[in-house]
C-alpha cells in the first residue's frame, strides 16, 4: 500500500495582517495567503485567484517569527492539512473545516536566486595518469 502524505507547499502574497492570539505557553497567528495561477489557451490568458486561510502555532519563545507575516509579503508556506469538527452552539449543527496548518514559512526567493545552482560539494573528478 502506498503511503499517503498530508502536506502542502504554497507560495503567495499575505492578504491581511496576521491575527495573533497568545496563550500560556504558545501563540497562534491566523492569516490569509493569496495564490493565483494562469492558464493560456491560444491568445487568451485566464487568471484564477484564491485566498487560503492559514494558521501557524509557535511556542511563545519563537512567536517573534510571526513578525514576517506582513500584508503584501511574498511568502512560501509549508505545512499540513488539519481537519476540525465542532457543534455550532447557536444552531446545534455539526460543522467542519480543513485548516492549513503552517509548520514553516519564509520569504519566497526571487526567480534569479532560484535559478542559481547550489555550490557543488562533489570531489573533483580523478583522472588516471599513465606513465610510459
Amino acid at each position: 500500500m502506498k503511503k499517503i502524505e498530508n502536506s502542502f507547499v504554497v507560495s503567495g502574497f499575505v492578504a491581511n495582517e496576521a491575527q495573533v492570539r497568545n496563550f500560556e505557553t504558545a501563540s497562534v497567528a491566523r492569516f490569509s495567503i493569496a495564490v493565483s495561477r494562469s492558464e493560456k489557451k491560444g491568445e487568451v490568458t485566464t487568471y484564477t485567484s484564491a485566498f487560503l486561510a492559514v494558521e501557524a502555532w509557535r511556542k511563545n519563545e519563537a512567536a517573534d517569527s510571526f513578525d514576517r507575516i506582513k500584508k503584501g509579503e511574498h511568502l512560501t508556506v509549508k505545512g499540513y492539512f488539519k481537519p476540525e469538527e465542532w457543534t455550532d452552539s447557536a444552531t446545534g449543527q455539526k460543522r467542519n473545516r480543513i485548516v492549513m496548518s503552517a509548520v514553516e514559512f519564509y520569504p519566497t526567493p526571487e526567480k534569479e536566486e532560484e535559478a542559481k545552482p547550489a555550490p557543488s560539494e562533489k570531489k573533483p573528478k580523478r583522472t588516471k595518469k599513465t606513465v610510459s
